[in-house]
């Protein structure tokens, strides 16, 4: 934390695309009138008899001579109790019963927004324990599934409850603290649209609202309760208990999420022992389930349904000899299949980072990450990154490297890592790493990029930084050439360095500095 660097500058940023996520919930909103035929709109009394508004969806067939596997699905941060309709009706016409739940401070349910704390965790055993007295739930098997909140509520639930066989976690997150805090750097953009559609459509409770004003503070004091706090809350820390429990896990995520990083999911990924799959395709948060939401074709949701298909009703329909990560290229579009994350990225190519760079801080050089959810929506639906002039980039602001033309396509796949020795100033700071793609002309389209912020270091005394930039599947074409870019300032991050600093990036001839990219074999 530290150095306050106007914190709440993107706040404007978050309030508009709160405003847009809240718009779609307003349309989401369930109308006053009855309920479509097979749903039932129904109260649940969660943990503590806090009220949560659910509904309830059936198989047609459901006639009291036989039960049904259930499939429980809690809502997105800051969407209604019909959030997944259409997909449960889907789920109902395949044999399940289905109920989801308006999380707790959200809209019409009644307490307030914990963020997946342990009253959203006892809500979930609620849920579950009323679906069997009041349906023909089948105890024997039960799924949860969600996208964003709802999914890492999901994966919770999982570590806590042993009646959950099967989850599909959906552009979710499995460490909270790696997620919204990587590198040490508090992702500003992205906490201040959480912290924006959370007082738009639920009410914080007084915990949640001071967690938010502790980190937008940057108070290093309070950085120990903050990630005690992201700990508590995140599925890797019960990770033990979701392989004891033998849950199925579905991981779903895109490369662009500026909310839930690939990193974090890919990294619970290899820590899971039971039955598991990993998925990535471009887009921002929960983009690659949208269309999904209003029963349009969708290949998340498709897949959820074979999960459970084989997990919760025991169907033999292939899922389980398929290879269990599968990824789709920002750049071709297709699917590719791998028997482990270990075998992305395969292969690695270092750009050795020569020489010693000094740049100066608290000026963005023209690099930078984009904007929170719009950027990565772009690249998804027109394949056009965020991009910067290489040649243009001040040098006094940006260190720049760059790798020969490649003679044949490059297929990035994976986590590209850098590794440097620093030097400053003074003893906090923070530096934001780019890969880019650049052509003949010097244009360079953004392949990944990751912040790093360092606290009490002694000035003028140089460390080694190993920092992974985020996760991503990018196709770099002949002819080009990769870039690292370096420099000290990203609306999308809280900087900490403080005025008039500079850092100095050398490469010792006993620890020669780098950045490794994970290659597809070709």
């Amino acid at each position: 934390m530290g150095h306050p660097r106007k914190a709440l500058r993107t706040t404007a940023v978050g309030a508009v695309s709160a405003a847009l996520i809240a718009g779609t919930a307003l349309g989401l909103a369930p109308a006053a009138e009855a309920a479509p035929a097979g749903i039932r709109f129904v109260d649940i009394a969660g943990d503590g008899g806090t009220v949560l508004k659910a509904n309830v969806v059936t198989p047609a067939s459901a006639d009291g001579s036989r039960t049904y596997p259930l499939v429980v699905l809690p809502t997105s941060w800051g969407l209604p109790q019909v959030e997944y309709l259409a997909q449960a009706r889907k789920l109902a016409d395949s044999g399940y019963v289905v109920v989801t739940y308006n999380v707790r401070g959200f809209w019409q349910s009644g307490g307030e927004i914990e963020v997946a704390g342990p009253p959203d965790v006892a809500d979930a055993s609620k849920v579950i324990d009323w679906a069997l007295a009041h349906t023909p739930a089948d105890a024997r098997h039960i799924g949860m599934a969600g996208v964003s909140y709802g999914a890492g509520i999901s994966l919770l639930a999982a570590a806590h409850d042993k009646r959950v066989k099967a989850v599909a976690s959906l552009s979710g997150w499995a460490d909270l603290i790696g997620s919204i805090y990587s590198g040490r750097t508090q992702h500003s953009q992205a906490a201040a649209l959480l912290n924006g559609v959370g007082r738009l459509t639920g009410r914080p409770s007084a915990e949640v609202r001071q967690t938010f004003e502790d980190f937008f503070a940057s108070n290093l004091a309070k950085e120990p309760e903050l990630v005690a706090w992201g700990k508590k809350r995140s599925p890797a820390t019960y990770a033990d208990r979701i392989n004891q429990n033998g849950t199925a896990v579905l991981l779903a995520n895109t490369w662009g999420d500026t909310v839930f990083s690939p990193n974090q999911y890919a990294d619970f990924y290899e820590r899971l022992t039971g039955p598991k799959r990993l998925e990535y395709r471009p887009g921002d948060h929960a983009t690659a389930e949208l269309t999904g939401l209003f029963g349009l074709p969708n290949d998340v949701w498709t897949d959820t349904r074979r999960w459970f298909d084989r997990y919760l009703k025991g169907e033999d329909n292939g899922i389980d000899r398929e290879p269990p990560v599968r990824l789709m290229s920002r750049s071709t579009g297709g699917y590719e299949g791998y028997p482990d994350w270990k075998s992305v990225g395969a292969t690695r190519k270092k750009i050795t980072l020569s020489g010693s760079t000094t740049i100066r801080a608290n000026v963005n050089s023209g690099a930078d990450g984009g904007i929170v959810l719009l950027s990565s929506i772009l690249d998804q639906l027109t394949r056009v990154p965020p991009v910067a002039s290489i040649p243009l980039l001040p040098r006094r602001y940006a260190a720049v490297w760059q790798s020969e033309k490649y003679a044949s396509a490059q297929r990035v796949r994976g986590t590209a890592k850098l590794h440097t020795t620093l030097t400053g100033t003074k003893e906090s700071g923070t530096l934001v790493a780019y890969l880019y793609d650049v052509g003949p002309l010097g244009l360079g389209k953004l392949v990944s990029n990751a912040p790093f912020t360092f606290h009490g270091q002694t000035p003028g005394k140089p460390f080694g930084v190993d920092l992974e930039l985020f996760s991503t599947a990018y196709d770099v074409p002949a002819g080009h050439r990769l870039a690292l870019v370096v420099d000290t300032v990203d609306p999308l991050y809280i900087e900490h360095n403080p005025t008039g600093a500079q850092l100095t990036f050398s490469s010792p001839e006993a620890d020669p500095s780098y950045v490794s990219v994970p290659l597809r074999e070709q």
